[in-house]
Protein backbone atom coordinates (compact mmCIF):
# COMPACT_ATOMS: atom_id res chain seq x y z
CA UNK A 1 0.00 0.00 0.00
CA UNK A 2 1.51 3.22 -1.10
CA UNK A 3 0.56 6.84 -0.90
CA UNK A 4 0.73 9.61 -3.46
CA UNK A 5 3.57 11.71 -2.04
CA UNK A 6 6.13 9.18 -3.26
CA UNK A 7 5.47 9.89 -6.93
CA UNK A 8 8.42 11.94 -8.18
CA UNK A 9 7.88 11.38 -11.92
CA UNK A 10 5.44 12.88 -14.39
CA UNK A 11 2.11 11.06 -14.47
CA UNK A 12 2.16 7.78 -16.32
CA UNK A 13 0.77 8.14 -19.83
CA UNK A 14 -2.78 6.96 -20.19
CA UNK A 15 -3.15 5.96 -16.51
CA UNK A 16 -6.63 4.62 -17.19
CA UNK A 17 -5.39 2.27 -19.88
CA UNK A 18 -2.42 1.12 -17.82
CA UNK A 19 -4.59 0.56 -14.74
CA UNK A 20 -7.10 -1.43 -16.80
CA UNK A 21 -4.29 -3.54 -18.26
CA UNK A 22 -2.94 -4.21 -14.78
CA UNK A 23 -6.35 -5.35 -13.56
CA UNK A 24 -6.72 -7.70 -16.53
CA UNK A 25 -3.28 -9.17 -15.89
CA UNK A 26 -4.03 -9.55 -12.18
CA UNK A 27 -7.10 -11.60 -13.04
CA UNK A 28 -5.28 -13.55 -15.73
CA UNK A 29 -2.52 -14.94 -13.54
CA UNK A 30 -3.88 -14.06 -10.09
CA UNK A 31 -5.23 -17.53 -9.38
CA UNK A 32 -2.06 -19.18 -10.67
CA UNK A 33 0.20 -16.95 -8.58
CA UNK A 34 -1.95 -17.50 -5.48
CA UNK A 35 -1.64 -21.27 -5.90
CA UNK A 36 2.12 -20.99 -6.37
CA UNK A 37 2.42 -18.96 -3.18
CA UNK A 38 0.29 -21.44 -1.26
CA UNK A 39 2.43 -24.37 -2.44
CA UNK A 40 5.62 -22.47 -1.57
CA UNK A 41 4.26 -21.68 1.90
CA UNK A 42 3.30 -25.35 2.47
CA UNK A 43 6.75 -26.53 1.36
CA UNK A 44 8.56 -23.80 3.28
CA UNK A 45 10.22 -22.50 0.12
CA UNK A 46 10.72 -18.82 -0.63
CA UNK A 47 10.04 -18.09 -4.31
CA UNK A 48 13.07 -16.78 -6.15
CA UNK A 49 13.45 -14.68 -9.26
CA UNK A 50 11.59 -15.93 -12.31
CA UNK A 51 12.29 -15.19 -15.98
CA UNK A 52 10.05 -12.09 -15.97
CA UNK A 53 11.95 -10.62 -13.03
CA UNK A 54 15.32 -11.23 -14.69
CA UNK A 55 14.06 -9.65 -17.94
CA UNK A 56 12.66 -6.66 -16.04
CA UNK A 57 15.97 -6.08 -14.30
CA UNK A 58 17.86 -6.36 -17.59
CA UNK A 59 15.45 -3.99 -19.35
CA UNK A 60 15.82 -1.50 -16.49
CA UNK A 61 19.60 -1.58 -16.85
CA UNK A 62 19.21 -0.96 -20.58
CA UNK A 63 17.05 2.11 -19.91
CA UNK A 64 19.66 3.46 -17.49
CA UNK A 65 22.37 2.75 -20.09
CA UNK A 66 20.54 5.07 -22.50
CA UNK A 67 20.53 7.81 -19.85
CA UNK A 68 24.24 7.24 -19.22
CA UNK A 69 24.92 7.36 -22.98
CA UNK A 70 23.14 10.72 -23.20
CA UNK A 71 25.24 12.09 -20.36
CA UNK A 72 28.54 10.87 -21.81
CA UNK A 73 27.63 12.08 -25.32
CA UNK A 74 26.65 15.48 -23.96
CA UNK A 75 29.92 15.84 -22.08
CA UNK A 76 31.96 14.86 -25.14
CA UNK A 77 30.09 17.30 -27.37
CA UNK A 78 30.64 20.12 -24.89
CA UNK A 79 34.33 19.37 -24.31
CA UNK A 80 35.48 18.26 -27.75
CA UNK A 81 33.24 20.43 -29.92
CA UNK A 82 33.74 23.73 -28.17
CA UNK A 83 35.21 25.40 -31.26
CA UNK A 84 32.22 24.55 -33.46
CA UNK A 85 29.66 26.56 -31.53
CA UNK A 86 26.82 24.14 -32.34
CA UNK A 87 28.01 20.95 -30.69
CA UNK A 88 28.22 22.47 -27.18
CA UNK A 89 24.60 23.60 -27.49
CA UNK A 90 23.51 20.09 -28.48
CA UNK A 91 25.66 18.67 -25.72
CA UNK A 92 24.08 20.96 -23.14
CA UNK A 93 20.63 19.82 -24.28
CA UNK A 94 21.67 16.16 -23.92
CA UNK A 95 23.07 16.83 -20.46
CA UNK A 96 19.84 18.56 -19.46
CA UNK A 97 17.78 15.63 -20.70
CA UNK A 98 20.03 13.16 -18.88
CA UNK A 99 19.59 15.20 -15.69
CA UNK A 100 15.81 14.99 -16.04
CA UNK A 101 15.95 11.23 -16.73
CA UNK A 102 18.23 10.43 -13.80
CA UNK A 103 16.79 8.37 -10.91
CA UNK A 104 15.20 10.74 -8.41
CA UNK A 105 15.75 10.98 -4.68
CA UNK A 106 12.57 11.11 -2.65
CA UNK A 107 12.23 13.90 -0.10
CA UNK A 108 9.96 14.09 2.89
CA UNK A 109 7.17 16.64 2.41
CA UNK A 110 7.78 19.96 4.13
CA UNK A 111 5.56 20.82 7.06
CA UNK A 112 4.19 17.30 7.49
CA UNK A 113 4.20 15.61 10.92
CA UNK A 114 7.32 13.41 10.93
CA UNK A 115 8.17 11.92 14.35
CA UNK A 116 11.64 10.42 14.66
CA UNK A 117 12.92 7.84 17.12
CA UNK A 118 13.52 10.38 19.87
CA UNK A 119 9.97 11.74 19.47
CA UNK A 120 8.14 8.38 19.68
CA UNK A 121 10.37 5.74 21.31
CA UNK A 122 7.55 3.28 22.06
CA UNK A 123 6.22 3.41 18.50
CA UNK A 124 9.70 2.83 17.10
CA UNK A 125 10.23 0.05 19.62
CA UNK A 126 7.12 -1.66 18.26
CA UNK A 127 8.29 -1.13 14.67
CA UNK A 128 11.74 -2.56 15.49
CA UNK A 129 10.22 -5.63 17.12
CA UNK A 130 7.94 -6.29 14.17
CA UNK A 131 10.85 -5.74 11.78
CA UNK A 132 12.96 -8.34 13.59
CA UNK A 133 10.12 -10.86 13.27
CA UNK A 134 9.75 -10.40 9.50
CA UNK A 135 13.52 -10.35 8.96
CA UNK A 136 14.48 -6.71 8.54
CA UNK A 137 15.33 -3.59 10.52
CA UNK A 138 13.04 -0.72 11.47
CA UNK A 139 12.66 2.74 9.96
CA UNK A 140 14.32 6.10 10.53
CA UNK A 141 11.16 8.21 10.40
CA UNK A 142 7.37 7.95 10.40
CA UNK A 143 5.34 10.26 8.19
CA UNK A 144 1.90 10.69 9.74
CA UNK A 145 -1.00 11.66 7.48
CA UNK A 146 -4.78 11.63 7.37
CA UNK A 147 -5.30 9.11 4.56
CA UNK A 148 -6.63 5.58 4.95
CA UNK A 149 -3.46 3.88 3.77
CA UNK A 150 0.09 2.98 4.76
CA UNK A 151 3.36 2.59 2.86
CA UNK A 152 7.11 2.25 3.22
CA UNK A 153 9.81 3.84 1.11
CA UNK A 154 13.29 5.33 1.31
CA UNK A 155 14.22 9.00 1.20
CA UNK A 156 17.32 11.12 0.82
CA UNK A 157 20.71 10.35 -0.65
CA UNK A 158 21.43 7.93 2.20
CA UNK A 159 18.18 6.06 1.38
CA UNK A 160 16.84 6.15 4.90
CA UNK A 161 13.67 4.22 5.58
CA UNK A 162 10.33 5.88 6.24
CA UNK A 163 6.92 4.54 7.18
CA UNK A 164 4.00 6.55 5.81
CA UNK A 165 1.21 6.00 8.31
CA UNK A 166 -2.30 7.25 7.63
CA UNK A 167 -4.43 7.81 10.73
CA UNK A 168 -7.45 7.10 8.57
CA UNK A 169 -6.35 3.46 8.56
CA UNK A 170 -4.44 3.24 11.86
CA UNK A 171 -7.34 4.52 13.96
CA UNK A 172 -9.83 1.93 12.68
CA UNK A 173 -7.59 -1.07 13.40
CA UNK A 174 -7.41 -3.18 16.55
CA UNK A 175 -4.02 -3.35 18.32
CA UNK A 176 -3.09 -6.68 16.73
CA UNK A 177 -4.29 -5.52 13.33
CA UNK A 178 -1.88 -2.59 13.68
CA UNK A 179 0.90 -5.08 14.33
CA UNK A 180 -0.18 -6.97 11.20
CA UNK A 181 -0.11 -3.71 9.24
CA UNK A 182 3.46 -3.02 10.37
CA UNK A 183 4.39 -6.60 9.51
CA UNK A 184 2.99 -6.20 6.02
CA UNK A 185 4.72 -2.90 5.32
CA UNK A 186 8.08 -3.91 6.77
CA UNK A 187 7.76 -7.17 4.85
CA UNK A 188 8.34 -5.14 1.68
CA UNK A 189 11.83 -4.34 2.99
CA UNK A 190 12.43 -7.94 4.05
CA UNK A 191 11.37 -9.60 0.79
CA UNK A 192 12.02 -6.81 -1.67
CA UNK A 193 9.66 -5.36 -4.24
CA UNK A 194 11.14 -5.15 -7.71
CA UNK A 195 8.82 -2.36 -8.84
CA UNK A 196 10.06 -0.06 -6.06
CA UNK A 197 13.74 -1.04 -6.14
CA UNK A 198 16.27 1.62 -7.04
CA UNK A 199 17.05 0.18 -10.49
CA UNK A 200 13.51 -0.61 -11.66
CA UNK A 201 11.75 2.41 -10.17
CA UNK A 202 14.36 4.67 -11.74
CA UNK A 203 13.80 3.03 -15.13
CA UNK A 204 10.03 3.47 -14.86
CA UNK A 205 10.60 7.14 -14.02
CA UNK A 206 12.87 7.60 -17.05
CA UNK A 207 10.35 6.00 -19.40
CA UNK A 208 7.54 8.23 -18.10
CA UNK A 209 9.75 11.25 -18.68
CA UNK A 210 10.59 10.08 -22.21
CA UNK A 211 6.92 9.78 -23.07
CA UNK A 212 6.18 13.16 -21.46
CA UNK A 213 8.99 14.88 -23.38
CA UNK A 214 7.97 13.25 -26.66
CA UNK A 215 4.24 13.85 -26.21
CA UNK A 216 2.64 15.43 -29.31
CA UNK A 217 1.86 19.13 -29.32
CA UNK A 218 -1.29 20.66 -30.82
CA UNK A 219 -0.75 20.73 -34.58
CA UNK A 220 -1.36 24.46 -35.10
CA UNK A 221 1.52 25.08 -37.49
CA UNK A 222 3.20 22.97 -40.12
CA UNK A 223 6.30 22.75 -37.92
CA UNK A 224 4.21 21.21 -35.12
CA UNK A 225 3.01 18.50 -37.48
CA UNK A 226 6.56 17.81 -38.60
CA UNK A 227 7.81 17.51 -35.01
CA UNK A 228 4.91 15.24 -34.05
CA UNK A 229 5.62 13.01 -37.04
CA UNK A 230 9.36 12.93 -36.27
CA UNK A 231 8.79 11.92 -32.65
CA UNK A 232 6.08 9.35 -33.37
CA UNK A 233 8.33 6.28 -33.41
CA UNK A 234 10.46 7.30 -30.39
CA UNK A 235 7.29 8.18 -28.47
CA UNK A 236 5.65 4.84 -29.07
CA UNK A 237 8.94 3.04 -28.44
CA UNK A 238 9.09 4.68 -25.00
CA UNK A 239 5.43 3.91 -24.36
CA UNK A 240 5.80 0.29 -25.47
CA UNK A 241 8.89 -0.17 -23.29
CA UNK A 242 7.03 1.36 -20.35
CA UNK A 243 4.12 -1.06 -20.82
CA UNK A 244 6.53 -3.99 -21.17
CA UNK A 245 8.47 -3.11 -18.02
CA UNK A 246 5.23 -2.50 -16.15
CA UNK A 247 3.98 -5.93 -17.16
CA UNK A 248 7.26 -7.68 -16.33
CA UNK A 249 7.38 -6.16 -12.84
CA UNK A 250 3.70 -6.62 -12.01
CA UNK A 251 3.97 -10.33 -11.20
CA UNK A 252 7.01 -9.82 -8.97
CA UNK A 253 5.27 -6.91 -7.24
CA UNK A 254 2.18 -8.99 -6.54
CA UNK A 255 4.34 -11.84 -5.24
CA UNK A 256 5.91 -9.35 -2.85
CA UNK A 257 2.42 -8.47 -1.57
CA UNK A 258 1.71 -12.12 -0.75
CA UNK A 259 5.03 -12.41 1.08
CA UNK A 260 4.23 -9.20 2.97
CA UNK A 261 0.88 -10.69 4.01
CA UNK A 262 2.78 -13.71 5.35
CA UNK A 263 4.86 -11.32 7.45
CA UNK A 264 1.66 -9.71 8.72
CA UNK A 265 0.31 -13.09 9.82
CA UNK A 266 3.59 -14.03 11.54
CA UNK A 267 3.84 -10.79 13.47
CA UNK A 268 0.21 -10.10 14.38
CA UNK A 269 -1.47 -13.52 13.87
CA UNK A 270 -3.48 -14.93 10.99
CA UNK A 271 -6.68 -13.57 12.53
CA UNK A 272 -5.23 -10.05 12.66
CA UNK A 273 -3.97 -10.30 9.05
CA UNK A 274 -7.45 -11.35 7.91
CA UNK A 275 -8.98 -8.50 9.91
CA UNK A 276 -6.60 -6.04 8.25
CA UNK A 277 -7.65 -7.26 4.80
CA UNK A 278 -11.30 -6.87 5.78
CA UNK A 279 -10.63 -3.26 6.78
CA UNK A 280 -9.28 -2.64 3.30
CA UNK A 281 -12.70 -3.58 1.94
CA UNK A 282 -14.22 -0.60 3.76
CA UNK A 283 -11.27 1.75 3.23
CA UNK A 284 -13.28 3.89 0.81
CA UNK A 285 -15.70 4.58 3.64
CA UNK A 286 -12.84 6.22 5.53
CA UNK A 287 -12.41 8.92 2.89
CA UNK A 288 -16.18 9.36 2.65
CA UNK A 289 -16.54 9.74 6.42
CA UNK A 290 -13.67 12.23 6.66
CA UNK A 291 -15.21 14.35 3.91
CA UNK A 292 -18.54 14.19 5.73
CA UNK A 293 -16.83 15.42 8.91
CA UNK A 294 -15.29 18.29 6.96
CA UNK A 295 -18.59 19.33 5.39
CA UNK A 296 -20.47 19.01 8.68
CA UNK A 297 -17.90 21.15 10.49
CA UNK A 298 -18.07 23.86 7.84
CA UNK A 299 -21.87 23.87 7.93
CA UNK A 300 -21.96 24.13 11.72
CA UNK A 301 -19.18 26.69 11.94
CA UNK A 302 -20.04 28.76 8.87
CA UNK A 303 -17.24 31.29 8.61
CA UNK A 304 -16.21 30.95 12.21
CA UNK A 305 -12.59 30.30 11.30
CA UNK A 306 -10.28 28.81 13.88
CA UNK A 307 -12.87 28.86 16.63
CA UNK A 308 -15.22 26.70 14.52
CA UNK A 309 -12.33 24.36 13.68
CA UNK A 310 -11.46 23.99 17.35
CA UNK A 311 -15.06 23.04 18.18
CA UNK A 312 -15.17 20.40 15.43
CA UNK A 313 -11.77 18.79 16.00
CA UNK A 314 -12.23 16.94 19.34
CA UNK A 315 -13.26 13.34 18.87
CA UNK A 316 -12.90 13.24 15.08
CA UNK A 317 -10.70 10.14 15.02
CA UNK A 318 -12.82 8.46 17.68
CA UNK A 319 -15.94 9.11 15.60
CA UNK A 320 -14.22 7.64 12.55
CA UNK A 321 -13.26 4.50 14.47
CA UNK A 322 -16.79 4.18 15.84
CA UNK A 323 -18.28 4.61 12.37
CA UNK A 324 -16.13 1.86 10.85
CA UNK A 325 -16.51 -0.30 13.96
CA UNK A 326 -20.28 -0.23 13.52
CA UNK A 327 -20.08 -1.97 10.12
CA UNK A 328 -21.85 -5.33 10.69
CA UNK A 329 -20.30 -8.67 9.82
CA UNK A 330 -22.92 -9.30 7.15
CA UNK A 331 -21.70 -6.21 5.30
CA UNK A 332 -18.14 -7.52 5.37
CA UNK A 333 -19.37 -10.83 4.01
CA UNK A 334 -21.22 -9.02 1.23
CA UNK A 335 -18.10 -7.03 0.39
CA UNK A 336 -15.99 -10.21 0.34
CA UNK A 337 -18.34 -11.84 -2.13
CA UNK A 338 -18.62 -8.73 -4.26
CA UNK A 339 -14.83 -8.36 -4.21
CA UNK A 340 -14.38 -11.95 -5.39
CA UNK A 341 -16.79 -11.31 -8.28
CA UNK A 342 -15.50 -7.88 -9.28
CA UNK A 343 -11.85 -8.36 -8.38
CA UNK A 344 -11.46 -5.81 -5.57
CA UNK A 345 -7.86 -4.84 -4.81
CA UNK A 346 -6.14 -2.14 -2.78
CA UNK A 347 -4.96 -0.59 -6.07
CA UNK A 348 -4.13 -1.75 -9.58
CA UNK A 349 -0.70 -3.11 -8.53
CA UNK A 350 -2.04 -5.32 -5.72
CA UNK A 351 -3.38 -8.85 -6.13
CA UNK A 352 -7.15 -9.28 -5.79
CA UNK A 353 -8.06 -8.94 -2.11
CA UNK A 354 -10.03 -12.21 -2.02
CA UNK A 355 -6.92 -14.10 -3.20
CA UNK A 356 -4.77 -12.35 -0.60
CA UNK A 357 -7.35 -13.31 2.01
CA UNK A 358 -7.34 -16.93 0.86
CA UNK A 359 -3.54 -16.97 0.99
CA UNK A 360 -3.51 -15.57 4.53
CA UNK A 361 -6.21 -17.97 5.69
CA UNK A 362 -4.12 -20.92 4.45
CA UNK A 363 -1.22 -20.00 6.78
CA UNK A 364 -1.16 -22.35 9.81
CA UNK A 365 -2.49 -20.39 12.82
CA UNK A 366 0.11 -19.65 15.47
CA UNK A 367 0.27 -17.26 18.42
CA UNK A 368 1.39 -13.76 17.39
CA UNK A 369 5.12 -13.17 17.67
CA UNK A 370 4.50 -9.52 18.61
CA UNK A 371 1.80 -8.66 21.15
CA UNK A 372 0.43 -5.15 21.49
CA UNK A 373 -1.09 -5.20 24.96
CA UNK A 374 -3.09 -2.43 26.58
CA UNK A 375 -0.04 -0.73 28.09
CA UNK A 376 1.85 -0.66 24.82
CA UNK A 377 -1.23 0.50 22.92
CA UNK A 378 -1.72 3.39 25.35
CA UNK A 379 1.96 4.39 25.14
CA UNK A 380 1.94 4.46 21.33
CA UNK A 381 -1.36 6.37 21.30
CA UNK A 382 0.11 8.96 23.67
CA UNK A 383 3.06 9.51 21.31
CA UNK A 384 0.76 9.99 18.31
CA UNK A 385 -1.61 12.21 20.31
CA UNK A 386 0.50 15.29 19.58
CA UNK A 387 -0.25 14.94 15.85
CA UNK A 388 -3.90 13.94 15.98
CA UNK A 389 -5.37 17.44 16.53
CA UNK A 390 -3.25 18.97 13.77
CA UNK A 391 -4.30 16.29 11.30
CA UNK A 392 -7.93 16.55 12.39
CA UNK A 393 -7.79 20.25 11.52
CA UNK A 394 -6.42 19.33 8.10
CA UNK A 395 -9.45 17.08 7.59
CA UNK A 396 -11.91 19.74 8.77
CA UNK A 397 -10.38 22.39 6.51
CA UNK A 398 -10.55 20.06 3.55
CA UNK A 399 -6.80 19.50 3.23
CA UNK A 400 -6.75 15.77 3.94
CA UNK A 401 -3.95 13.88 2.18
Amino acid sequence: MRSKWYTAAPPAPGPGRIAAARRRLAHRFGEQLAQEMERAAAEGVRPGWDAATVCAFGLSLLVHAVTLLLMVSGMLLVVLGWDTGVQPVVGALLLGLAAVLRPRTVRLPKGAPVPYRADAPRLFELIDEVGAVVGTSGVHAVLVGTHGNAAVNVYGLRRRRVLDLGLGLWEILSPQERVALLGHELGHFAHGDLRYGRVTSGALHSLRVWYYVLAPTPAVRLLDRFVNAATLLPRWAAYGTLLLLDRLTLRASQRAEYLADTGAARAGSVEAALGLLDRLLVSRSVGTELRRESVAAQVRGGRGGREADARAEPGLWERLAAHIGAVPEREYERLRRAGALRGHSADDTHPPTHLRRRHAAAIPPRPPLVVCDAAREAAVAAELAAHRPELALHVIRGHAN
